[in-house]
């Protein structure tokens, strides 16, 4: 199991959002790329990296900062945020993306969804962002009208290869993850499953570590490795001695 420091870039700073929303915003970095070099230097095998700015739009709005970021780490970057054709999903993966998280698209527009999937197997995850169990999209804003079970077998039949789940109401909020709900995902696939949303602490990432029996690979975390409430080292050398 992996644990994914989150590197959210908006207006070309490193920032965290308060349960998504858009103006609630706190800086932590003017220089995503060397916050990246940071996690990299602590021991990070991955990196999760989010274009705030792209989610809210549509549009990509800082290629040339992601592709700064990709070329000056050495591990791999999966990257989320207004993916929303298969030319600007193309050109995420030539600036050095090593995965693609898609969001609005995969509930929205399913044939171009296949087509990404098509396109660039096994290099195309979902984010499945939820609130009270209802799931969001265009930046957590708008109610797509659908569950989490509603969309799995669709999502993993057009040929998805990885999710990453987000209880909304927990995310930034530092108030544990929501294991219900993450079992019940885990209960409906058998694609590796990422939860982000709620870790805080090292005893929320022990807490969730027995379910990778289950699928679970991985925790994505923000702005408890930015706030000090979770030590990134020490949470990776923790899950180095389970191994």
């Amino acid at each position: 199991m992996n644990i994914f420091p989150a590197v959210d870039i908006k207006d070309g700073k490193c920032v965290r959002l308060r349960q998504g929303v858009e103006d609630q915003v706190t800086v932590f970095s003017d220089d995503p790329a060397a916050m990246a070099r940071q996690w990299v230097a602590v021991g990070a095998r991955w990196l999760h990296v989010i274009d705030l700015d792209g989610a809210f739009s549509g549009i990509p709005r800082n290629m040339d900062l992601i592709r700064e970021l990709c070329s000056g780490v050495s591990i791999p970057v999966q990257l989320g945020g207004g993916i929303r054709s298969v030319d600007v999903a193309a050109k995420y993966l030539e600036a050095g993306v090593e995965r693609l998280i898609i969001g609005t698209v995969a509930l929205e527009n399913p044939p171009l969804f296949r087509e990404l999937c098509a396109a660039f197997p096994g290099r195309i995850g979902v984010s499945l962002d939820a609130r009270d169990g209802s799931l969001k999209t265009k930046g957590w804003v708008e109610d797509a009208g659908k569950t989490v079970a509603d969309v799995v077998p669709e999502l993993e039949a057009a040929g998805a290869s990885f999710f990453i789940y987000t209880d909304i109401s927990r995310d930034g909020m530092q108030s544990g993850v929501n294991i219900p709900a993450l079992e019940a995902l885990l209960g409906m696939t058998r694609l590796p499953v990422l939860i982000a949303g709620g870790i805080s602490t090292l005893e929320d990432v022990q807490a969730v570590f027995p379910l990778r029996e289950k699928g679970l690979a991985g925790i994505v975390t923000g702005k408890a490795i930015y706030a000090g409430s979770l030590d990134l080292k020490a949470a990776l050398d923790w899950l180095a001695a389970q191994a």
